[in-house]
């Protein structure tokens, strides 16, 4: 079966959706602030803030990033969101998508990506995946989201001249 990562497209927006939701994790809310990420990317393609790349497996859509340069820093970029399908986790496209944003952050001359994500037990799995990719805890705020719901920082930087 082929597979490819590549940019987003418009019949892209309702799998994405729907893969959101089926994780089981992103608030009704998120899943409404990742659409709105993608209507920016798929209405203004001249834009700069976003960029969103599909892992597409023999015609499906089995994950995604959205990662964007982080204003008023050199070489920072923020890693918005990644998912993937949960009948395809632990098949190696999370990686495989975190290695495409590595790549895409280096060729324009990223030296760090950040990501956020909640404290909450739902985003264990978020947080192993980042440690276990290579991301270190940068820090925590307690209470930020809401009383017991912590935001966790992560980062990973990165040397030019890693291949």
């Amino acid at each position: 079966m082929s597979t490819v990562i590549r940019p987003l497209r418009d019949e892209d927006k309702e799998p994405i959706r729907q893969l959101l939701v089926e994780t089981d994790v992103f608030t009704e809310e998120e899943v409404g602030i990742a659409l709105e990420l993608i209507g920016i990317v798929l209405d203004k393609p001249e834009q700069q803030d976003y960029i969103i790349n599909v892992y597409e497996e023999g015609g499906s859509v089995l994950g995604y990033y959205c990662i964007g340069p982080t204003p008023a820093t050199l070489g920072t970029f923020d890693l918005y969101w990644i998912a993937v399908k949960p009948s395809a986790q632990g098949r190696g496209v999370g990686r495989a998508l975190d290695l495409h944003a590595e790549q895409l952050v280096r060729s324009k001359n990223g030296r760090l990506m950040v990501a956020e994500t909640s404290s909450q037990p739902r985003y264990e799995k978020t947080r192993r995946f980042y440690v276990t990719h290579g991301y270190s805890e940068l820090s925590r705020i307690r209470d930020y989201y809401r009383v017991g719901d912590d935001l966790v920082v992560y980062g990973k930087y990165l040397s030019q001249s890693e291949e």
